[in-house]
Formats: structure tokens, sequence, C-alpha cells
């Protein structure tokens, strides 16, 4: 009888501490946190301090220095139309910040002088201090410090004013030539319906002479030419090859050479030539790579967030705060 008892009062306990095992809460953990790149040596100021950069400005000649947010103010509002809702505005600010980093660790600085980065457009981005409004000063300071961040180094953060409705990779849009970026993909972008007509839907006109010097800029020693079509297309549908006779070029590369406010894209509705005329049709503006701007307005419109509009044109990335 005291056997029995003593098993069913060692049963009794096990019982409890069963229950109290199941019912213990599970320990918390904590979200990993994105590796933060190391800001470069040379415009840094110490550990989670705004940098300081050296700027050349192409309209003056000269070596400005400046805090690196005052200088990414004065992008954005030669990126964007200063009227443009906040959250698109605040969406450039970000790219524009990684864009600055990226280009100092890549590059080492500008090409002009001891400078760090220039306000010349083909080497860096837009630059408009004058344009600089209290809604530009917001989105700055709202994003303040804050990167594009993927695998622990900073995004290359490209961007175009109109996609045409979709985005581009990086090698069909940009001709690039190394590893294709991750975080770079073809995306479904609606555009707004406030965007110039000619961003929407273009037509370009070529004489065979002018096709000619951008070929032989390219390369491509022909003297005429009775052909021209489109070879090959990306995943987003651009063109990425173009043949005149059996010369291939690459499309992106023919479009700087041609002028690429002339040629607006690769994304190509026809391609003809007759009568001594290269006659182009297609949609969208720019590159096609990264964020498209004007769908940035229409999403910044329909209520998404800075971080919601860059994360959705650059999958997987992360976006950290470099600096208070």
């Amino acid at each position: 009888m005291f056997k029995k008892r003593n098993f069913v009062i060692i049963a009794v306990v096990l019982l409890v501490l069963t229950s109290c095992a199941r019912t213990r809460p599970e320990p918390l953990t904590q979200p990993k946190q994105p590796d933060k790149p190391a800001i470069p040596t040379k415009i840094s100021t110490g550990n989670n301090a705004e940098p300081i950069l050296r700027v050349y400005d192409k309209d003056k000649g000269i070596v400005d220095e400046m805090k690196f947010e005052d200088y990414i103010a004065a992008v954005v509002a030669g990126e964007m139309k200063n009227d443009w809702p906040l959250q698109a505005l605040a969406a450039q600010a970000i790219i524009a910040r990684s864009f600055v980093l990226n280009f100092i660790v890549e590059k080492g600085g500008s090409r002009y002088g001891n400078a760090d980065v220039s306000t010349d457009i083909e080497e860096a981005q837009a630059w408009n201090p004058s344009a600089v409004n209290d809604r530009i000063k917001e989105a700055v300071r709202s994003t303040r410090g804050q990167v594009i961040v993927y695998d622990g180094h900073f995004a290359n953060t490209w961007f175009h004013a109109h996609s045409g409705g979709m985005t581009a990779t990086a090698k069909e849009g940009l001709n690039y030539k190394e590893k294709e970026p991750p975080y770079i993909q073809v995306v479904r972008s609606q555009e707004s319906d406030k965007a110039p007509a000619n961003s929407k839907a273009w037509e370009a006109t070529f004489s065979e002479n002018e096709v000619l010097r951008a070929l032989h800029s390219l390369n491509v020693n022909i003297n005429d030419f009775d052909t021209a079509k489109v070879v090959a297309r990306g995943p987003s549908g651009r063109a990425t090859a173009i043949k005149f006779d059996n010369a291939v070029v690459s499309a992106p590369e023919l479009r700087l050479v041609l002028g690429s406010t002339k040629m607006r894209s690769t994304l190509l509705t026809s391609l003809v030539y007759k009568n001594g005329q290269l006659i182009i049709k297609g949609k969208g503006y720019g590159h096609g790579v990264g964020m498209s701007q004007w769908g940035a307005y229409k999403m910044a419109e329909d209520g998404q967030t800075a971080s919601e509009i860059v994360k959705y044109y650059y999958k997987g990335i992360d976006i950290v705060k470099m600096w208070d």
C-alpha cells in the first residue's frame, strides 16, 4: 500500500512538471541585425557621425567641403521636382546616399582633383541646390543616414525616370559586365498618369549618317547598311542587341551614342529602316534598372512609404542607418 501511494505521488509530480514545461514560454530571439558597412575612411568623421564630403562643383570649377546631408538635399532637388510626393523624395534621398557611398568605395573618389564626388551628372548625380525647399529638406531629414545595403555592402542604386511598365535587369538595361546583382530584378511598375507623354511612349528618327557615326564610335566600321532589326531581348522585353546587316551592336550602348534623350529607352515596340532613315518607337524613359521615379511617384500617392518603395524596386535589401 505504501509503495502504491509513493508511485501515485511520483506520477502526479511528473505530470505537474511536464505541464509546467509545456507552458514555459520559449526564449525570445532577437532578429539578426543586418551587417553595416564601414563608412569610407576618407570621408569619415567618426563612428555614427555624419561624414564630410569634398564636392567638385563643375559650374564653379572649385572643390567645396560640405556636410553629407547638405549634398544629398541638392542631389534630390536635381533628380526630382521639389513638389513631388514626400515619400517619393524620401526614397530618392535613400538612393542618393547609397549611390555616393558605393561610388567612393568602388572608385575611391571623383576624377576631378582630390574631390570625393562631383556635380557632373556624367560622373555622379544631378545637382540643383537652388531648388532645395522645405519639402526636400523634410525628405532628407526624415531619412537621415539611411542607405541601402545588401549582404553587408552598399548597393548599386540605379534608377531611371519611367519604366514603361516593367523594370530591367542590370545586364539588359545597362549592358552591365559584372555579375548580375541579385537585388536588381524585373518587376512590374505602375507608373503615374502624370508622367509626360513622351516618357510613356516615344518615337525617334535618325538619318543613315547619324546611325553610321554612332556605329563607328562603337568600333563598328561599316559604310552603309540596308537592314536593321532587333535580334535579342532581355527578361523585361528590352532590346539587348540590334543588327545592322551583319553587324550586331549592344542596344544599351547604341542608345547612349545616338542620344539617350532621343532614343529614350531600349523597351522598343518598333524598329524600321527605310528610305535612309531609322525610325524607332518605344516605351519608358531611361535604362529601366532599379527604381522608376514615376513609379515611386505613383506608389507615394497611393500611400506607400519611402522604405516600401525602395524595397519594392530593390529585392532582399536592408535599409540601415549609418549615422544619427
